[in-house]
């Protein structure tokens, strides 16, 4: 008995890290396109992107300057005047 709860606190214990290690955020470009990413990427100066917590919303005031899109791809890229760009 003791080697199963040994064991199954144990795969508690993974799970709980592995929960606490994701990363998710959102990212908005200058045209108010935002979309979700599941993990942290590099985003140049360039690309005229900002990045908030995954729990960022924006405020009744700015509903209309923002707009979800979905990332295409693998996710490691930005919107740019309504197209996806890898990179």
């Amino acid at each position: 008995m003791k080697t199963s709860l040994k064991a199954l606190l144990m795969t508690a214990g993974v799970i709980a890290f592995t929960a606490s290690t994701a990363s998710a955020e959102i990212v908005c470009n200058d045209d108010g396109d935002c979309w979700h990413v599941k993990s942290k990427h590099e985003y140049k100066p360039e690309f005229g992107v900002r990045v908030y917590a995954d729990d960022w919303t924006w405020g009744d005031s700015d509903s209309k300057r923002y707009r979800w899109r979905e990332h295409e791809g693998d996710g490691r890229g930005y919107w740019r005047k309504g197209v996806w760009i890898e990179f």
